[in-house]
């Protein structure tokens, strides 16, 4: 079957709530696959534009109850998961091993022993605890055998902790003031299932992304949880398992899997003239990715993905992404590419949706 892109980007915004809009958090966040949390706010942003009644701190909330879980997933970011979801991506993560890699001890300088190692002992101090980052490296510093790893511990980026999220052994646990917390998710979120088996976690971590972000391709979905680590044989035999629940289609000259179930309505779907203003770090170009030229013009990608892994907040126009925006006082100031004019339709309601997520009731917009 042969689709166009304006077909499936209006299809994308719907599956994604970004129009119409959700009411559950959880909802929402187990439609888009996770939520980056890397900033809080902007997690929180994503949640609440897709919101039908939108709610200062809802995310914060449903991740201190153990409804959603946060902890380091795709692409080794911070992300705020349903716990079904969680264990299936972790436990394809934690397939690829990457921290059994020559390369991956160089940089952050701890054996596939020295890995297990910790593993092990973060087992037992986190049994029944909740633990600052402090409290959780004095711990495990507490053996001689990790002193010279005490440097990655302490590290913001918590490199050395990655590997022991991807196995299941440790999440982010309620703040506690501007400090952050380590559990163990099998103590701390609800329903918990424990990590699957990558072969039984394949189906439904695949089926999730395509239901928000296809047509795709394995590698695109490869790309999108392990930056590409995974092995390519396994990555094809899991889609190729899959059957008659996906169907490959066209979009103009690009081949993509979706849902078998999804086709009819992706088919009947119409392209819409929409304009939404999304956040930072949004899921909507972050699930495709930005090397998606389609979506986002190759000739821009640098004015949304920019230093240090900021992802601008977008302006988003029949679906596709047609510039940058920023919160200036009281007013958006918007950055059309190409010098384009501000979008004619759409725009105010955009800007009143946004208002009425920020609290500000009198935003304006200006060409920046």
């Amino acid at each position: 079957m042969r689709l166009t892109w304006d077909q499936v980007f209006a299809w994308r915004l719907r599956r994604q709530y970004v129009e119409p809009r959700a009411a559950s958090v959880s909802e929402i966040v187990a439609r888009l696959c996770g939520v980056q949390a890397q900033v809080t706010s902007a997690a929180e942003m994503a949640v609440a534009l897709r919101s039908s009644v939108p709610e200062a701190g809802a995310l914060v909330g449903a991740l201190n109850d153990g409804t959603l879980i946060k902890t380091w997933a795709m692409r080794g970011t911070l992300h705020a998961l349903t716990p079904d979801l969680a264990a299936a991506c972790l436990s394809l993560l934690a397939s690829a091993r990457t921290w059994e890699k020559p390369a991956w001890e160089r940089n952050f300088g701890a054996s596939p022993a020295e890995v297990a190692a910790l593993t092990e002992e973060l087992r037992r101090v986190l049994d029944g605890s909740v633990l600052t980052r402090e409290e959780l490296v004095d711990a495990l510093l507490a053996d001689p055998a990790f002193h010279r790893l005490g440097e990655q511990l302490r590290s913001g980026w918590g490199a050395l902790l990655k590997p022991l999220a991807w196995q299941g052994a440790i999440c982010h646990g309620p703040a506690q003031g501007t400090k952050i917390t380590f559990a163990n998710p099998a103590q701390l979120i609800k329903d918990w299932p424990g990590l699957p088996e990558p072969d039984a976690a394949a189906s439904l971590a695949i089926t999730a992304y395509l239901g928000a972000y296809g047509p795709a391709t394995p590698e695109t979905f490869d790309a999108w949880l392990s930056r590409g680590s995974l092995r390519k044989t396994v990555l094809r035999r899991w889609f190729s398992e899959l059957g008659d629940t996906l169907v490959e289609v066209e979009v103009e000259g690009r081949h993509g899997y979706v849902l078998s179930e999804h086709l009819d309505e992706l088919a009947a779907t119409k392209p819409t003239k929409s304009v939404h203003l999304l956040g930072g770090f949004d899921q909507y170009v972050l699930g495709p990715g930005t090397g998606d030229t389609v979506l986002l013009p190759g000739d821009h990608r640098a004015k949304v993905s920019r230093t240090a892994g900021w992802i601008s907040p977008i302006v988003v126009a029949g679906g596709r992404i047609v510039g940058t925006r920023e919160l200036a006082d009281d007013a958006i100031a918007v950055s059309m590419f190409d010098g384009a004019p501000l979008p004619k339709k759409g725009l105010k309601a955009a800007v009143d949706h946004l208002g009425a997520v920020l609290g500000r009731d009198a935003l304006t917009v200006r060409a920046a």
